[in-house]
């Protein structure tokens, strides 16, 4: 069928043209695959119509199949779902599409359904479904646990998975899998034709494989449509007025805050990311502090704000009522701020990826330049700029990898299935099989989680509430109505930290804060949050209750997660930012770059007192201080695994000669400390960052039993082996983990064959040891040179590091004044 002779065509055609738009050629060829039937994926960049090129190739296919009466015949079931991993955008993409609905006169609704869906909402979604449904992924798992949730999806025509990027690489990636994988093989069972699948995506640098993962369950080879448009991308470093050769981290963005005034005051809005939520409240209260006159065109959004708080942001953003928005993540995705001119990065974005979709929030037509400026927190951070602007240049995007037998979420999955109309084993292995994360899952494994859930596999079966499923004519089914009920509740992947309210004693929210730093505060102590100073009163069931403060000084809380490492993409080009500073510096390159020349004075200390690592070298620094003997590496890799190879050099290096050592790591290399000299030289320094014997060496070296136990929990919570608690009354983290570690122990001696122990293990080595890329570096290093030097004093380089080593025993204050007395003294 050729797209331009159908009616629906004509219609959207002509309502583009009365708003004087025409559709880019992207979005024409997926309106004709959509209507061909096919199933794809949608690349282009932020802000060039993503969002239409699939939901108007829906409509498109609606008016085909309607011609006639596509006003008066609304599709009165679900024709389009559309799944997007944000409640947040919800709404705006829930606007957006109801404003073109009502243009076209079409009779569609639209619903939204996830975390802050109503119940009465619910129920009379229940009664009557939209033509177009917005859900989470969790929720949309919730509606598979609904009786009879087949005929909910006997109509539906496509599915939809926006920002398909963000999902892949995560386990709320495998529940849209499995979700996709039960929808079209229900379908099959009612209907002749499956609903199409279409993923929507930023660039990232394994395309193909992201379309495979999503139309995996669909057996179907799929097409890509990419937008060959290149938007232009201005990034533009703010200098500090004095280059320190000593530099270290998280000190200076704030003394440049008064460098972001001007920038702010030209934009009509600017959005300021920054990486962690406690340095988003300080950052917040520094602008205020500079330039009083923001008060109230300046605002703060992350994810403990409350809700209410982040929408009332979100509309003034969307209006243009407001200046700037200080923010994190939170604003990474969604739907375009029209208003946002300028975007602001405050520190090393770590990713190409990310950098770029933060760079996208500004500019927003497709012809608009996207403006963002970058802004250190140290001075070597000027050459991850350099490092940032190449990798756009050469379009060098990270990877994300899709996630393989996660058997937590498929335990959760079957048990989602067993409280609505119950499942067939055979029927559903056939299913599950066809999707990406579990085609390599064996018979064997699959048997033990069937047995698993029925009778609370060999380790458990003497336990009543590990027996959850029961038999009846070959159907696995959850009778129980407790049960079920604790299911629900608990349906979703994201396990975080257990958290805690925050309100006024007077009445009114403040917002979500983790339960590890309320522990740490005594009824007195001001801390801040949502932008506020309030001081701590007390602390009932999962509640924190605080009254205002005007105190000066406050605690700023950090959370757990705070920390990203480098990813191996801005690792790899930073490396060869090193080289090129070689060309600049004797003058070889045509254009020198304004951070490498701005680093000279660095680098020439750096190459004084030690050496500047090229390419294809690894620098190693020994030297001696009055703490002991130091050994400094810089592989560039992040910091997950420098805390890896760290623990592992230690290890090998006390085989040697016994010895022991404290560790401290940046994204740029890692320090060995110790009280008697460290026997590495050119001799032994091959053998010790070999990959021979890795895995080995990985247990040997870390406590790699205690970092499975801790992801143990998230995997047993996931999975339903603990009860998290009824709401409100969610149960404490610690509580949380002893039984988790109960649990982990009783696998570990009476199952040790266990599927959810060996994720455990697995998740440690994939995850927090980054294995993978551990090996790739230790390969790199064995055709790389060693270059061992031993310095007379600390160097540019391993100074930032040296000072992380002291910020556990040093207030914030106290760590200032010292690190400038030992500034100054190198400096002589």
């Amino acid at each position: 069928m050729n797209l331009q002779q159908t009616k629906g065509y004509s219609v959207v055609s002509n309502w583009l043209l009365s708003k004087d738009f025409r559709p880019f050629l992207f979005q024409e060829q997926a309106w004709q695959h959509i209507i061909n039937h096919k199933s794809g994926l949608v690349n282009a960049p932020t802000g060039c119509g993503k969002t239409f090129s699939v939901f108007l190739g829906a409509v498109i296919d609606f008016i085909n199949h309607h011609p006639d009466d596509y006003k008066s015949n609304p599709g009165k079931k679900l024709q389009l779902l559309w799944i997007t991993p944000l409640r947040a955008l919800a709404k705006d993409i829930g606007r957006a599409m109801e404003e073109v609905i009502e243009e076209l006169g079409i009779g569609w609704k639209v619903g939204i359904r996830n975390g802050d869906t109503d119940t009465a909402e619910r129920a009379r979604q229940k009664k009557q479904m939209p033509e177009l449904l917005i859900i989470t992924p969790e929720s949309l798992h919730l509606l598979l646990a609904q009786k009879e949730y087949a005929e909910t999806f006997r109509s539906l025509k496509i599915i939809a998975v926006d920002e398909w990027h963000e999902l892949i690489g995560s386990k709320r990636g495998v529940q849209v899998e499995l979700a996709i994988s039960r929808i079209v093989s229900s379908q099959w069972l009612l209907v002749n034709k499956k609903p199409s699948v279409w993923g929507i995506s930023a660039t990232i640098g394994n395309l193909e494989e992201a379309k495979d993962v999503l139309l995996s369950p669909l057996q179907q080879e799929g097409v890509i449509v990419k937008a060959d448009m290149d938007k232009e991308i201005e990034v533009e470093s703010i200098f500090p007025d004095e280059i320190e050769k000593y530099p270290w981290a998280g000190h200076l963005g704030i003394k440049l805050a008064h460098k972001l005034i001007p920038i702010i005051e030209q934009s009509r809005t600017t959005l300021i990311f920054i990486n962690t939520r406690g340095m988003s409240e300080t950052w917040y209260q520094t602008l205020l502090d500079i330039h009083p006159g923001l008060a109230g065109s300046i605002a703060l959004h992350h994810g403990s704000v409350d809700m209410e708080l982040r929408t009332w942001v979100e509309e003034n953003l969307h209006s243009g009522r407001l200046k700037a928005v200080v923010c994190t993540a939170s604003l990474d995705l969604g739907v375009d701020f029209r208003p946002v001119e300028t975007v602001i990065q405050v520190g090393s974005p770590k990713g190409v990826a990310r950098f770029l979709q933060r760079a996208g929030r500004s500019g927003h037509s497709p012809d608009a330049v996207s403006k963002i400026f970058f802004l250190p927190t140290h001075s070597l951070e000027l050459a991850e700029a350099a490092a940032l602007k190449k990798a756009i240049k050469e379009k060098m995007i990270e990877s994300r990898m899709p996630m393989l037998l996660c058997y937590d979420v498929l335990i959760q999955y079957l048990n989602t299935l067993a409280i609505s109309d119950g499942f067939v084993p055979e029927q559903i292995f056939r299913e599950i099989k066809r999707t990406y994360c579990y085609r390599e899952l064996v018979p064997e494994e699959w048997e033990q989680l069937i047995h698993f859930i029925s009778s609370g596999g060999k380790a458990l079966y003497q336990y009543d509430d590990y027996k959850k499923t029961e038999i009846e004519d070959g159907i696995y089914k959850i009778k129980s109505r407790k049960l079920a009920m604790r299911h629900r509740l608990h349906i979703g992947t994201i396990v975080s930290e257990s958290m805690m309210k925050v309100r006024f004693i007077s009445g009114g929210y403040v917002g979500v804060i983790e339960e590890w730093f309320i522990s740490r505060l005594e009824p007195g102590d001001v801390f801040t949050l949502a932008g506020r100073n309030l001081e701590y009163v007390m602390c009932k069931e999962m509640t924190a209750y605080v009254k205002k403060s005007n105190a000066k000084k406050s605690k700023v809380p950090s959370w757990q997660g705070g920390r990203m490492p480098l990813s191996a993409n801005l690792g790899k080009k930073l490396r060869e930012t090193l080289d090129r500073r070689m060309e600049v510096s004797n003058q070889g390159s045509n254009e020198p770059e304004a951070e490498l020349l701005a680093l000279e004075p660095l680098f020439d200390l750096q190459e004084k007192v030690s050496h500047v690592p090229k390419q294809h070298e690894l620098l190693i620094e020994q030297i001696e201080t009055k703490d002991g003997f130091h050994l400094f590496v810089y592989p560039f890799e992040g910091r997950l695994v420098h805390e890896a190879m760290a623990a592992i050099l230690a290890w090998r290096i006390s085989r040697i000669r016994p010895i022991t050592f404290s560790f401290a790591m940046n994204d740029y290399g890692f320090e060995l400390l110790s009280d008697q000299p460290i026997p590495v030289d050119d001799s032994n320094v091959y053998e010790l960052f070999s990959p021979a014997n890795l895995l080995a060496d990985i247990q040997r070296s870390v406590n790699s039993t205690e970092m499975a136990k801790r992801k143990f929990r998230d995997i047993a919570a996931i999975g339903g082996l603990i009860f998290q608690g009824m709401p409100g009354e969610k149960k404490k983290a610690r509580h949380l983990q002893a039984s988790a570690s109960l649990l982990f122990s009783v696998f570990s001696e009476y199952e040790p064959e266990n599927v959810l122990l060996r994720q455990s293990y697995q998740e440690v080595l994939d995850q927090q040891m980054e294995e993978v890329r551990l090996r790739d570096m230790l390969q790199r290093i064995q055709h790389s040179k060693i270059v061992i030097t031993f310095p007379q004093q600390l160097t540019p380089f391993c100074f930032p590091i040296k000072v992380d080593s002291m910020r556990e025993d040093l207030s914030s204050e106290k760590l200032e004044d010292r690190v400038k007395k030992m500034q100054v003294q190198l400096e002589k």
